[in-house]
């Protein structure tokens, strides 16, 4: 059976050899690009190899990341099909391009976290790897010249940028997500310190509803080995702990994404 696109439309591949430049981009952020679909109500999300932190005050070219994260989101945007929790993700289109749902993306970042670590642990001195009496949802405002600053529900509720019943919804989608990755990585012998996801809007007719939407990845994440305590995510690239592809593959090899006897190559070979 052919693989559905946004109303059950098939969707169809991009025309083959069609060069990025012909395509009309919608949206270019800093680790991904959104093309215009091949049918109505989607995005061909294209995922660079850019590296940024500190929002963008450091940047950097890490050859093959753009290849892992893809096949790293599908893994887990497919992993949440299976269980029933709504996301934007269609198909895989090529090593670096997948089919998405358009969306009307909700401007928060949503952060679950489950240890401290990062921000948390320096605003309320608690020690980096402590576990939290239970996951914890924060909310960020998608804003790069604001530095992304926290917000409480009052303010997202009080400037429309949604309503409870919007963030009931978001807890209940973040919480399902924790549950799922949490298991996942704990299967592969990795911590889940905390993640952020983005939430967006669709409509089937007259009814919206809530997806999780843009990528989860190990940028998104935050992973620890869980006997070493070794970073698997963007810290490595942050704090330059070693080499960012390394951690990358490290987690895609323990979860079957990558052959497991695979030797370190600047560009990861995949399984199909």
């Amino acid at each position: 059976m052919p693989p559905r696109g946004f109303g059950g439309v098939p969707a169809r591949p991009p025309e083959p050899g069609a060069p990025m430049s012909r395509r009309k981009k919608v949206y270019e952020g800093k680790a991904k690009i959104l093309y215009e679909g091949p049918e109505p109500g989607t995005f061909i999300q294209y995922f660079k190899d850019d590296a940024t932190a500190f929002n963008a005050q450091k940047k950097a070219t890490i050859e093959g990341k753009g290849v892992l994260n893809n096949r790293l989101s599908e893994f887990f945007m497919t992993g949440l099909t299976a269980i029933g929790v709504p996301n934007h993700f269609i198909r895989r289109v090529n090593m670096r391009e997948q089919l998405i749902r358009q969306v009307e993306i909700i401007p928060l970042e949503v952060i679950v976290r489950n240890f401290a670590a990062g921000s948390i642990s320096k605003r309320l001195g608690l020690e980096e790897g402590s576990a939290l009496p239970r996951p914890i949802v924060e909310y960020s405002l998608k804003n790069d010249a604001l530095g992304d600053p926290m917000v409480s529900e009052e303010y997202i509720m009080a400037f429309n940028w949604a309503s409870q019943q919007d963030l009931d919804d978001i807890v209940s989608l973040a919480l399902r997500v924790n549950d799922f990755l949490a298991g996942v990585f704990y299967g592969v012998g990795i911590k889940l310190v905390d993640f952020k996801i983005e939430i967006g809007r669709i409509w089937d007719g007259d009814f919206m509803r809530l997806i999780v939407a843009d990528e989860i990845s190990p940028d998104s994440c935050r992973l620890w080995d869980i006997k070493t305590g070794q970073k698997l995510d963007k810290d490595v690239f942050r704090r330059d702990l070693g080499s960012l592809t390394d951690a990358y593959s490290e987690v895609a090899r323990r979860l079957g994404v990558l052959p497991t006897q695979s030797t370190p190559m600047t560009k990861p070979t995949l399984i199909n």
